[in-house]
């Protein structure tokens, strides 16, 4: 990732910052699974990111600000490798498998929102998967359900 995106998650993630809620660490960090995927295949469709603040919104229930600096932030980064272990480690320590099965889903909410899977999205949603320890068959189910609600 680049610079500013750690410096940001390092300021609003980091164990040192009591100030900041557990809750709202979490769905900092999960909020930043979901706008990485609108850069999977390497162009920001206006349906994907639309999907994204509204899954944000939502779901993890940010304030218009946070949404909008995670999104500029999104926005800068690089098309470099990106490290998602931080941010799986503190959902997985904290959240249940239903939680991150959600996730799951919003992640394919995003990837079929402009109606064709990508490769590269379909690649991220996998590593995610694996990263947050769902099994298979709940990652082939949340496709399904996604993919039903289409119809």
């Amino acid at each position: 990732m680049i610079k500013s995106i750690l410096d940001f998650f390092d300021k609003n993630l980091s164990a040192k910052n009591e100030t900041i809620d557990p809750e709202h660490k979490l769905k900092l960090a999960s909020a930043s699974l979901l706008i990485e995927m609108i850069r999977m295949d390497h162009k920001i469709d206006q349906a994907e990111h639309d999907m994204v603040k509204a899954l944000i919104k939502q779901d993890f229930e940010l304030s218009d600000a946070e949404t909008e600096s995670l999104f500029e932030l999104a926005e800068e980064e690089s098309k470099n490798a990106v490290d998602y272990y931080r941010f799986a480690k503190l959902i997985n320590k904290e959240y249940d498998n239903t939680q991150k099965i959600g996730i799951i889903e919003n992640l394919w909410h995003i990837a079929y929102a402009d109606d064709e899977l990508d490769k590269y999205e379909e690649h991220y949603l996998r590593k995610v998967s694996e990263l947050l320890h769902i099994p298979h068959k709940d990652f082939i189910q949340a496709k399904h359900l996604v993919i039903d609600s289409k119809s």
